[in-house]
């Protein structure tokens, strides 16, 4: 019975009514925080320029969160000037944790502005011709992410004391020990990120490497994906594609035809003369080939013909509807050759180029 009076009384001679102020405080911090928040938001906005209220109206949406847990914090804070808490042991330890708090929220907002609201790098991207690859803005926002989230926590370590220079030596040799170990996928990482900033191709591209030819799929920051021609999937590594020569055929403005008529030898020179003339007319009636890139000229004496070479460019880039521009303008020279009484030598050496036009090739590229 003694020792229950002894508490009775402990809790009669409380001072209650600071009691009563620290809980009355937290009370109004907690239920009023939403509406403490949005005055903050609306006195920012009206002390803001105009020119730069959507950049504050960023950041104040991504602080909408932690300014609601700092008041929070705050309150409780307040409340707690009223209690007795005043030893020295345990003071120092309440007012490192509220320091931590703070700092906890103003990363916290950070976070939430690399991830939802950033606009920095997006402009960065649409500058240099990024927008369409929908990976670059994502990559660099969880990069930004990851370093508040080291920064905040180093931030928090050193407001307790702990010596961090120790703690970066470490993490310097551990991320050393990790690039050791991890050359291969570190070369990936990089040649993804040379691929997507360089853009020497993009999804959808027809590209040609010493390695594979075919359409791009899909590019990640370890491989890119290429559908081949036989309709096989090719997984290449980024290390290896950024480091071997690339030719984007998609890039192409229009194709080129390039082939050698051999006419016999028997044909005299004026004859010859006038199906060069002729089939460099008929060319350039054709509305889907460049008329400045047909060229018509008497290249050579061969072995046992002579040859004319025929050059120009279709207006299209697309397979399909070259062959068939192609397929007609062959036909028109066949119908030219028998109106004209010609005989080629042999069958004809078509060799078809999809080189630009100051670019002066034989190679097949089918």
């Amino acid at each position: 019975m003694e020792r229950l009076n002894q508490y009775v009384e402990k809790i009669i001679n409380l001072d209650w009514i600071n009691i009563g102020l620290s809980i009355a405080i937290f009370l109004v911090f907690l239920v009023f925080r939403k509406m403490f928040t949005t005055l903050t938001k609306k006195l920012v906005l009206g002390l803001s320029k105009r020119s730069s209220t959507k950049v504050i109206r960023d950041v104040l949406k991504s602080y909408e969160k932690p300014l609601r847990f700092l008041f929070v914090v705050i309150g409780t804070y307040l409340a707690l000037q009223y209690l007795e808490y005043s030893s020295l042991t345990i003071r120092p330890f309440v007012q490192n944790l509220y320091r931590s708090f703070i700092i906890f929220t103003i990363g916290w907002g950070l976070y939430n502005y690399m991830t939802y609201y950033s606009n920095a790098v997006t402009n960065i991207a649409k500058k240099a011709e990024l927008q369409e690859e929908s990976m670059l803005i994502p990559f660099v926002s969880k990069i930004l992410r990851v370093l508040v989230v080291i920064v905040t926590f180093i931030i928090i370590l050193d407001n307790w004391g702990f010596n961090i220079s120790t703690f970066v030596a470490g993490l310097g040799i551990g991320g050393l020990a990790f690039a050791l170990a991890a050359q291969d996928t570190i070369g990936n990482f990089f040649g993804g990120i040379i691929i997507i900033t360089e853009r020497p191709f993009k999804k959808g591209d027809w590209i040609e490497t010493p390695t594979v030819e075919g359409g791009v799929e899909d590019i990640t920051f370890r491989s890119t994906k290429i559908r081949t021609f036989s309709d096989t999937l090719v997984v290449i590594p980024n290390s290896t594609l950024a480091n071997e020569a690339i030719t984007n055929w998609t890039e192409m403005g229009r194709r080129r035809v390039y082939f050698s008529l051999g006419i016999r030898q028997s044909t005299s020179s004026k004859k010859l003369q006038t199906l060069r003339d002729r089939i460099d007319h008929e060319l350039k009636l054709f509305e889907d080939i460049a008329t400045d890139s047909v060229i018509v000229r008497f290249e050579e004496f061969a072995e046992s013909s002579y040859n004319l070479m025929v050059t120009y460019f279709t207006e299209t880039n697309q397979w399909a509807p070259f062959m068939e521009i192609r397929e007609k303008a062959h036909f028109r020279i066949l119908e030219v050759l028998e109106e004209e009484g010609i005989h080629v030598s042999a069958p004809a050496n078509l060799v078809m180029s999809e080189e630009p036009l100051d670019v002066v090739n034989h190679e097949v590229k089918e």
